[in-house]
Parts: structure tokens; sequence; C-alpha cells
């Protein structure tokens, strides 16, 4: 098996054509994965995510340095892992925020069932209890595995 590493374009095109990946949080030295839909956006290199208000949202209130995974496994020879590290940030319903809020839900709403899961427990309508939010990117790795074909 042969593992490549990806550029910076590579990884911020393979987060771009998926949108589901298992975010890593951290509170008082506790790890805590979970999978998350998001988008991501190259220009801006960050993702976008929804959520109902829960542990996730209340630890990366507590410590916003967060990582987001995203992979593609065709088998164990044959695979593409990125990670990024970077900050978590909530996007507020005020009027400075209407801009970027509008962006977000534009590219969001480009996913199938993109309010899943985090509207899932929410009533239609009731979406007090959610938070549209940002992972900016502050550093990015990737990796791709391949078969080296015999010789």
């Amino acid at each position: 098996m042969r593992i490549h590493e990806l550029t910076i374009d590579e990884c911020l095109a393979f987060l771009a054509a998926r949108s589901v990946g298992r975010l890593g949080v951290a509170y008082l030295g506790q790890p805590y994965v979970v999978p998350i839909h998001y988008a991501f956006d190259v220009e801006r290199r960050c993702a976008y995510a929804f959520s109902a208000i829960g542990q996730k949202v209340e630890w990366m209130r507590s410590n916003p340095a967060v990582c987001l995974e995203v992979d593609e496994v065709g088998d164990k020879d044959h695979w593409t892992s990125v990670v990024l590290l970077g900050r978590y940030s909530e996007i507020g319903r005020t009027a400075e925020d209407a801009a970027e809020r509008q962006h977000c839900e534009r590219l969001l709403e480009q996913r199938d069932e993109w309010w899943l899961p985090g509207a899932a427990r929410s009533p239609q309508h009731e979406l007090s209890g959610v938070v549209l939010y940002r992972i900016e990117a502050d550093r990015l790795t990737g990796r791709r595995a391949s078969r080296v074909a015999a010789q």
C-alpha cells in the first residue's frame, strides 16, 4: 500500500465534495466524537453546520478548539481521510450576522436533508433551540492510500 499526502487544494476539494464527517470536541480533557452533516465553503475555508443545542454545542461553547474528520473508504487499501483542525463559532441572529447566515443556509440547502439530525428532535417551526455554526480551518491535513500494483 502507498500513502500519499494530500495538498491543501486537494483537502479543500475533498471536503467540499462531501457532506458527512465526524466532529471531535473536548471538555475538561474528555473527548467526544459525533457524526455531523456539513457544507464546506472553499473560499472561506470553513465548514457550516446546524445542530440542536445539546452536549456537543455546550462543549464547543466551552472549548471552541475542534476538529472535523471526513473520509471515504473503498477498502483497507483504498481510502482518503482529511482532518480539519479549527475553531467553532456560532452564527447569530443579529443584523451583523444576517449575510453570513443567509450564505450558510444557501450552502446547507444544497445538501439533501441538511436539517438532519439537528432539527429531527425539534417540532416544525420551533427552531429556537438550534444553532447554525461554522468551523473555521486553522490547519488541514489529508492522506490517500492506494494499492501499489505488483511489478
